[in-house]
């Protein structure tokens, strides 16, 4: 399930994308209040959008937030994986992310491993989609 700091954020960076004129900064204020987004809870994920470079600041009366990386480079499996971490369901079929399960006793005819990988494998293109292209959808 897709957790709420993800949502968050996905929804951030398209009114961002929205509303950024003119190379202007957007007000953490007008995204809260657009979004429908608790403020305190906004402020941590774009600190951390800030943090992975997605995003900037700027200080002032005018100050806010506009993309520091182009919106078109950026995906949903991009901001999931900061907010979150693995996209997968399991670690065993995490590209990045992998990890052993304790309990299995061969990962290639594993028949949990196979249908979550299949999972991912039809999952993963949709989240390539960029903000951009979710902003004309």
């Amino acid at each position: 399930m897709l957790t709420k700091r993800t949502k968050y954020a996905i929804k951030t960076l398209i009114y961002l994308y929205e509303n950024e004129v003119d190379n202007k900064p957007v007000s953490a204020k007008s995204i809260s209040e657009h979004e429908n987004i608790p403020f305190k809870f906004l402020e941590k994920i774009l600190r951390e959008l800030r943090q992975h470079r997605l995003i900037k600041s700027e200080r002032g009366a005018v100050g806010g937030y506009r993309f520091l990386k182009p919106a078109n480079t950026i995906t949903v499996a991009d901001i999931m994986r900061i907010i979150d971490g693995p996209i997968a369901l399991i670690p065993c079929v995490s590209e990045n992310f992998y990890q052993k399960c304790d309990e299995c006793i061969d990962e290639e005819t594993c028949k949990l491993r196979l249908l979550f990988r299949d999972l991912r494998d039809k999952m993963l293109p949709v989240l390539e989609e960029t903000i951009v292209d979710l902003s004309k959808k």
